[in-house]
């Protein structure tokens, strides 16, 4: 059991995993891990050379058609028991986040349970990737619908859910038939180690998973020009993902992207504003708002503006800011200098553009990448933090006439990850179902992610789905057989 304070957790010894081996820093380049929590170095990551970076390619290659020729069952088996195995390392894996990430350790644990959850449901979906038989033109004639993995693939996680998203694509990736390199974000990268120790522990077959870490930049370009790999999925900013897309479009690679967002709420005059603080308050603010999914842009009915804001200003002023392996904090830093640079700034120039702030808008007090929890009222259309997603603990509130004013200013930016609304109207539930040009929307509830249904956004959020039948069928080829 991990103690309580960060400075008495012990930090894992971090490697590459390549073809079932665990590798060490001998004779590579060494990148330090910054704990937020006190802005001193946790560990050394080695990078992979280039040679590590074939080698891994080529094992996954090796091991693709011994895997996939295993049995959804067999394959399920092995998912479902790094699955136990996870649940069974909770509490260590937990607090690692919660050291290397930020991220209070409460929340840590659900996403660490979650992604025990995701193995499970994909495990057993492995088992139901069917195909269909088409009626034939004629009587001799049988046509077949099959869906086969597509190969080697790779993936490129983000830093602010460092167990859940790895999850979701290696996953996904394995209970389809499919082996995978998986790039692990630098400044997180022992949680999703963790990930892949449990799955090597259950038995995974050498090269039918393989961990590499580097400059993004170099393994991505790597990795995306490689004859044998068939597919990649992404997680992180839309600009990112538009030059990986680029990258891979050279050789036709199939992809699957998570981009950014910037979601809009929509809180009408018949919502329940004490259900509706509570939530957006506990979503907001969650990882210190760095949370693709983040409800961000308030867009409050005048009729019951003056009274969300208050409960809702009140609730933020209460939210303890802290180290997260302290049960008692509820916000814990920002994962990296650099957001706490971005909020600065970001905040600075919506004041300049006449927006008011309610609470916070300073940095935490002790050492720490911490932001304290903000609320800025008024804030126009012209601010950048109201057409760049913040990634951070700030909510942007501002008042509307209407269900209708509210859609269109929902729907002004190119994303369109997820959304949310409060209501107790049919009618209005019904318009903003259709209204609402978002990958997800959840109404009454920011319960939006789970196993079992599709996870990802359109427009300029993303391409394709993780989770749900849809995640399952994105590492799949679809093919047709007629036979006479």
């Amino acid at each position: 059991m991990l103690k309580k304070t960060s400075t008495e957790l012990q930090y894992p010894v971090l490697q590459l995993y390549i073809n079932g081996e665990w590798v060490g820093a001998q004779a590579r380049k060494i990148e330090p891990v910054i704990s937020p929590l006190t802005e001193e170095k946790i560990g050394d990551l080695p990078h992979a050379t280039q040679a590590d970076l074939e080698a891994a390619v080529v094992s996954a290659r090796a091991a693709f058609q011994s895997w996939s020729d295993m049995s959804a069952l067999e394959r399920g088996a092995i998912l479902r028991r790094a699955a136990d195995l996870i649940r069974e390392r909770a509490d260590t894996i937990a607090g690692i986040m919660t050291l290397e990430q930020g991220k209070t350790r409460k929340e840590a644990r659900m996403e660490v349970l979650a992604s025990a959850e995701t193995f499970d449901w994909y495990a057993e979906e492995g088992r139901r990737t069917y195909g269909r038989v088409v009626p034939g033109r004629t009587p001799q004639q049988r046509i077949t619908v099959m869906h086969q993995p597509v190969g080697v693939c790779v993936a490129f996680t983000p830093w602010n859910f460092p167990s859940i998203t790895p999850a979701r694509k290696m996953a996904g990736a394995l209970a389809a038939g499919c082996t995978l390199v998986i790039k692990l974000a630098e400044e997180t990268p022992a949680t999703g180690l963790e990930l892949v120790r449990a799955l090597h522990d259950a038995g995974l077959p050498p090269g039918a998973i393989n961990a590499v870490f580097g400059v993004p930049a170099e393994v991505s370009s790597y990795l995306l020009s490689h004859q044998d790999v068939a597919k990649f999925s992404f997680t992180g900013s839309t600009v990112v993902g538009k030059l990986l897309a680029q990258q891979a479009a050279k050789d036709l690679k199939r992809a699957t992207m998570e981009l950014g967002g910037h979601a809009p709420v929509i809180v009408c005059e018949d919502a329940d504003i004490d259900q509706a603080v509570a939530m957006l308050v506990a979503g907001k603010f969650r990882n210190a708002g760095q949370v693709c999914i983040a409800p961000t842009r308030f867009y409050i009915h005048r009729d019951v503006y003056d009274e969300f804001t208050e409960k809702f200003v009140q609730r933020v002023q209460a939210l303890r800011l802290g180290d997260g392996l302290d049960e008692q904090v509820d916000v814990g830093p920002l994962a990296n200098p650099r957001r706490v640079k971005a909020m600065e700034e970001l905040i600075q120039d919506a004041v300049e553009h006449g927006a008011t702030i309610a609470c916070g808008g300073k940095r935490g007090q002790t050492p720490g990448f911490f932001w304290q929890p903000t609320v800025l009222e008024n804030v126009p259309d012209s601010a950048r933090i109201m057409n760049e997603e913040p990634f951070g603990p700030v909510a942007l509130l501002r008042k509307v006439d209407s269900v209708d004013e509210a859609i269109e200013h929902a729907n002004r930016l190119p994303y369109g990850l997820a959304s949310y609304a409060f209501t107790r109207d049919s009618l209005t539930r019904s318009k903003l179902s259709r209204g609402i040009q978002a990958g997800m929307l959840g109404i009454n509830s920011l319960h939006i992610s789970m196993p079992e249904a599709p996870f990802g956004g359109i427009k300029e959020s993303g391409l394709g789905s993780e989770c749900g039948i849809e995640g399952l069928l994105a590492y799949c080829n679809v093919k047709l057989v007629s036979e006479d």
